[in-house]
């Protein structure tokens, strides 16, 4: 009967870990300001995205998958990306750099905008666990900040990997980063849709 109960506890051990592995293998925060009302932007600009990592083309990737998602809520219009970049380029705005109040203020009634979703890409990399086991990682945070008043009314930050148990103990290929992007971004914009 011990045996028994051994080898029930160790399968009911292991299938615990195999269904925890099995997650999205990440986490997320975010912030909604209280005395705000979602409801009042109707219309927002995604800026280019700081990029703090080696992968010269992370933050495009993914202020595109981020455009995509913001528009697939249906709780935004969404100005294109050409048009926010020619603006940026015509009011010598560099990419990246500090917006003050004035300039946020004029980027709103330039674009016809209440808010921008600005965005930082921290990690996009591939990890590489034992015997060479490798996944994606992506670290982002996003923040929807008021043109009129330059306040941050909303902001999430979260991270994800491609890495399961399930899928190392079994030989299954891990998420790919385009899917591992995609599910973090979801995550992290479900807390601005109105």
């Amino acid at each position: 009967m011990r045996k028994f109960d051994l080898v029930v506890f160790i399968l009911l051990v292991l299938g615990s870990g195999l269904l925890g592995g099995c997650g999205l293998g990440g986490d997320s925060q975010s912030f909604v300001r209280e005395d705000i009302d979602l409801g009042y932007y109707e219309k927002v600009a995604v800026l280019p995205f700081e990029n703090h990592t080696s992968d010269a083309f992370a933050a495009d990737r993914l202020r595109d998958i981020a455009m995509t998602q913001l528009m697939a809520t249906g709780s935004y219009d969404v100005v294109d990306k050409g048009l926010v970049d020619s603006v940026l380029l015509e009011e010598a705005i560099e990419k990246n750099a500090p917006l003050s109040k004035a300039t946020l203020g004029r980027l709103g009634q330039l674009l016809n905008v209440q808010a921008v979703l600005l965005g930082s890409v921290d990690q996009a990399s591939e990890a590489r666990g034992g015997g060479g086991f490798g996944y994606p990682e992506v670290s982002l945070t996003l923040r929807l900040v008021d043109t009129s008043s330059g306040t941050v009314v909303w902001q999430a930050s979260g991270h994800r990997s491609g890495y399961s148990l399930a899928g190392r103990l079994f030989g299954a290929a891990p998420k790919d980063e385009f899917q591992i992007s995609l599910d973090l971004i979801k995550d992290l914009l479900a807390g601005v849709v109105k």
